[in-house]
């Protein structure tokens, strides 16, 4: 397990949390198989019934820790941490509550897609700038996301690097609630109340139906991004747009 990454019992509730602060919640490799490992383990046990996912601090995650990422990835392993946690989120037949404000960057926006309910506060950003790094999108997010927000809009996003809000990702369908400056604790609260007090069997059994239809479809998109994402982590151009990144950091 990650220091940096908090998994959380409260009865039938896994609460799982990024719990690196002081780094905007940028996630590590090791965060990311304490993430794939709290996600499979609740695969295996029927008596969690609702699993929620957030970010401590003032950002729900600022992406990848870049730094972290090309030095401790393995490049030749199809069993990567990152992998692994989207194949988990993929397959998962537990409702998922994702409570998201602040920054929300590159796989904080893709591994929403694969949750049940997603509460933005007012105020939140998305961004997926997988092209301005030299890499391509990740999560089935080129599968998902022109299917829910049409071909032109996912180019903004995807191509053109362009962020949005909370009101535009509810509108095409990231996003199931927006929520009031300083009340997301509250409303996250009140989701999983009201998913608990419903029968179990027939919330689970639903959660499986809505996800049925297109998970071999998507799991399939997965191995073909995940194929490109690690061809062009080797690549010259994604070190010298992580070079770049850093050096624009610096100046800052």
């Amino acid at each position: 397990m990650s220091e940096y990454v908090r998994v959380e019992r409260d009865g039938p509730r896994m609460a799982i949390t990024l719990a690196r602060p002081d780094r905007r919640n940028a996630i590590t490799v090791a965060m990311y198989a304490a993430l794939a490992d709290a996600i499979e383990s609740a695969a295996g046990d029927d008596s969690i019934r609702v699993i929620t996912l957030s970010g401590e601090g003032v950002d729900f995650t600022g992406g990848n820790d870049l730094a972290d990422f090309m030095q401790a990835l393995p490049r030749e392993s199809d069993d990567i941490p990152v992998w692994r946690l989207l194949r988990a989120l993929a397959g998962n037949a537990i409702p998922i509550v994702a409570a998201v404000h602040g920054n929300a960057v590159g796989i904080g926006t893709t591994m929403l897609f694969h949750c049940d309910l997603v509460l933005a506060e007012e105020g939140t950003r998305f961004l997926m700038p997988f092209v301005d790094l030299g890499l391509v999108p990740e999560a089935a997010s080129s599968l998902l996301l022109p299917r829910l927000a049409g071909r032109r809009r996912a180019a903004r996003y995807l191509l053109l690097g362009e962020p949005f809000g909370p009101d535009e990702a509810r509108e095409f369908g990231l996003v199931s609630h927006v929520i009031p400056a300083g009340g997301l604790d509250g409303a996250l609260k009140l989701t999983v109340d009201t998913l608990l007090a419903k029968p179990a069997q027939a919330l689970r059994l639903t959660q499986k139906l809505l996800r049925r239809v297109d998970t071999a479809e998507i799991l399939e998109r997965m191995e073909l991004e995940n194929g490109h994402f690690s061809e062009r982590l080797n690549s010259d151009q994604v070190r010298q747009a992580i070079e770049a990144f850093f050096a624009k950091k610096a100046r800052a």
